[in-house]
């Protein structure tokens, strides 16, 4: 399971599809729909929210307004309630981190997409994360 900090617009259709899917099976891991991954660490900054079922919402309405600028057809009716306007933390270091782990799976992947976003300087992250400071975070695999 990946749930990007990065935004949505950098991944390729495999990439978004994956990632549609990982993020409603942690809505139902956070709903208690199910015992797998309830431990998955990129999980935590999810479940320490007080309102973590809209977190992960506001996360899934950000990767369905990219499919849907795509053309892509994503259900909505997936997506649950999310009436506050919630921001979570990443790290300066995790971003880069997951700049550098996207760029890998796309050279081999998806080479055109790999040469565009190679010369991005600053990767923009998903819209629900505030960018601080720091290292790669402590829950991060590496």
């Amino acid at each position: 399971m990946r749930l990007w900090s990065l935004h949505p617009q950098y991944l390729d259709r495999q990439g978004l599809v994956a990632l549609w899917r990982e993020t409603l099976l942690a809505q139902a891991v956070l709903r208690g729909d199910t015992k797998g991954y309830q431990h998955h660490p990129q999980l935590d900054r999810f479940k320490n929210h007080s309102a973590s079922l809209e977190a992960i919402s506001v996360y899934l309405k950000a990767i369905y307004a990219e499919a849907e600028t795509r053309g892509y057809s994503f259900d909505k009716t997936k997506i649950g309630p999310a009436y506050k306007s919630i921001t979570l933390s990443v790290t300066s270091g995790q971003l880069a981190y997951e700049w550098k782990h996207l760029l890998g799976k796309l050279q081999t992947r998806n080479p055109s997409l790999y040469r565009k976003l190679q010369a991005a300087e600053t990767p923009i992250p998903h819209p629900i994360f505030k960018v601080y400071v720091g290292e790669v975070e402590s829950w991060e695999r590496v």
